[in-house]
């Protein structure tokens, strides 16, 4: 190790994010995973390695690294901004690190209905019923209960 190494690292703060997943009503502000001594600099880019920019009142990178994507309208809605995977670099005289790239993934806060299919069956008999979630927001609703009459029948 020569002189001007002694002191210096970069390391992962935390390197197990993997997806951010956010409402489109409120945005997200991501810290970059990455840290070092002395300082290092932060940088985002997406994922095929392009540079990415400031646009204003949609995406802003802040000075200490963090990347903020700002609540936003269905009609501003950019796939290549708001659903894209990105990853960050620290860099200081110790050299360069790359985090793994970070999915970033908007969704759209839309009024649903869970429903219970209907089903037909004789007294006596077995019926099996089914929670029918809309396709939209499958993914981000599960069941945690059946209830008859507001009582938990299935925890």
């Amino acid at each position: 190790a020569r002189a001007e190494d002694v002191g210096t690292s970069l390391y992962f703060v935390n390197d197990s994010i993997q997806q951010v997943t956010f409402s489109s009503t409120v945005g997200v502000v991501i810290p970059c995973p990455a840290a070092g001594s002395p300082s290092a600099v932060l940088r985002w880019y997406l994922a095929t390695g392009d540079d990415i920019y400031d646009v204003p009142h949609i995406r802003h990178v802040h000075a200490n690294g963090t990347l903020q994507l700002y609540p936003f309208s269905p009609s501003a809605f950019n796939s290549f901004i708001h659903d894209n995977d990105y990853f960050c670099t620290a860099e200081n005289s110790a050299g360069k690190i790359r985090s793994p790239n970070i999915r970033v993934k908007a969704v759209f806060r839309e009024p649903y209905t869970v429903r219970v299919e209907d089903q037909r069956s004789m007294r006596g008999n077995v019926a099996v019923f089914k929670c029918l979630i809309p396709s939209s927001v499958q993914e981000y609703v599960s069941v945690v209960s059946w209830e008859k009459d507001t009582v938990s029948i299935i925890p």
